[in-house]
């Protein structure tokens, strides 16, 4: 007799959670819910891309129903997680209830402001689109406000730039912005040449890019600095107040622009037990990626603490090529479960690690302490993000776009693009 399929919902279609579906289409033994709240996968690795007007939202989303329209186990949900009821193996979402055999969080993490309020408040994220499109808005709007300002001190606070956080994220958006300026503004807003406007770079590590080799932090150092951005490291941002960035040294940056890179956390969410969660309030998991002091409950990515590998005591790094495996071992765990056949651990194997830093300038450094930087690792860069992206669609229009910009070193896609405040939304 054919046994009834399990109710598989999987919370957040990141890399983790589209990976974990895919890898079960059309699976028999398997029915698929999974929940999101926006209606398209994106790719976080280029996000910053968005925000600075070299790329558009559309180049890197997909609508999560177009993506699983082919596959009849696969079933998309618009929602939001609110709870977990363990008990009747149900979750409540904003718009209603939801029932599971195996519930997965791939829930990816949020921005950590470490209790900061007024850097909640004012400084500007950068962690989904809307992020990136709220960004773009805001920098171009005071880069108008400055063509018209006749107070010096007004017009620099408008056109500094504070980045908080020394890693991929924050060297490759100081890098972009520090091309916009040496390329584009000029073009574009020749009233506002010879303003000494700055690009500051803060980070409280001795190294930018602490996770990745010396060689590609010095690189990346001398790099960011050949480009005119002030780094300044063994420094923290400590507070944001009346236009000022104040940092752990004393110093106050005049700038109205602090765009925060600094930390992520993993979210919590009502019906897991508070002994579920480990550092960073990350679900702490076993081998096999099932969250500790649950049933039928897993997480996978950002979200998922494993230490049982002692490479990473600590934890898995939050990449996106972690998500990408633990998303694809645990459906062949869930295949194994329904064959009745043993499951696998998880083991991670690192691929590298790489980091734009502007035109022709990366660095790069894949397994055995093999290390590219300059053209060589910018190349391999644009060949990695852009087959990782989820489609042919994506992948085409991305291309045609970065070679727009190669060629003219410009792009045309420096839009303000002001929504409806939700109170006007139907």
């Amino acid at each position: 007799m054919q046994k009834d399929p399990k109710r598989l919902v999987i919370i957040g279609g990141g890399f983790g959670g589209v990976n974990l579906a895919l890898q079960l289409k059309n699976n028999p033994d398997f029915q698929i819910t999974l929940v999101d709240k926006n209606n398209y996968n994106f790719f976080p690795p280029l996000i910053y891309q968005v925000a600075t007007g070299f790329l558009e939202n559309s180049n890197i989303s997909y609508p999560y129903r177009k993506l699983f329209r082919k596959y009849s186990n696969i079933h998309f949900r618009l929602g939001e997680l609110l709870s977990v009821d363990p008990a009747a193996h149900s979750i409540q979402l904003n718009n209603g209830i939801c029932t599971y055999d195996y519930l997965v969080f791939a829930t990816g993490a949020e921005t950590n402001y470490f209790g900061m309020e007024n850097i909640r408040n004012h400084a500007i994220p950068m962690k989904n689109v809307s992020d990136a499109l709220e960004m773009r808005n805001i920098l171009l709007k005071r880069i108008e406000l400055a063509t018209i300002s006749t107070d010096p001190l007004e017009r620099k606070k408008l056109l500094n730039v504070v980045v908080a956080g020394g890693g991929p994220t924050g060297v490759e958006v100081s890098g972009m912005l520090a091309d916009l300026r040496k390329h584009s503004l000029p073009k574009d807003y020749p009233e506002l040449r010879g303003t000494g406007a700055g690009i500051y770079l803060v980070d409280g590590g001795e190294h930018l890019l602490a996770p990745m080799s010396a060689a590609s932090q010095n690189d990346t150092f001398d790099a960011l600095k050949k480009a005119g951005v002030i780094i300044k490291l063994k420094t923290q941002v400590k507070d944001f107040v009346n236009d000022e960035v104040i940092l752990s040294t004393g110093e106050k940056i005049e700038s109205k622009n602090l765009i925060w890179t600094a930390g992520v956390t993993a979210m919590v969410f009502g019906g897991i037990p508070a002994s579920s969660y480990g550092r960073a309030k990350r679900m702490l998991a076993d081998p096999f990626n099932k969250v500790i002091g649950m049933e039928d409950v897993y997480a996978i990515g950002d979200t998922s603490l494993q230490t049982h590998e002692k490479e990473y005591p600590n934890g898995h790094p939050q990449l996106a090529q972690v998500s990408i495996q633990q998303g694809k071992l645990l459906a062949a765990n869930f295949k194994a479960m329904a064959e009745g056949k043993p499951l696998k651990p998880f083991q991670y194997k690192d691929l590298g690690t790489m980091a734009v830093i502007g035109r022709n300038r990366a660095v790069c450094d894949l397994p055995h302490h093999i290390h590219f930087k300059g053209f060589i690792a910018w190349f391999l860069w644009l060949f990695v993000h852009l087959v990782s992206l989820i489609s042919y669609r994506n992948r085409i229009k991305t291309l045609y776009n970065w070679m727009v910009a190669y060629i003219y070193k410009d792009q045309s896609l420096r839009f303000i693009v002001r929504p409806r405040p939700d109170d006007e939304n139907p």
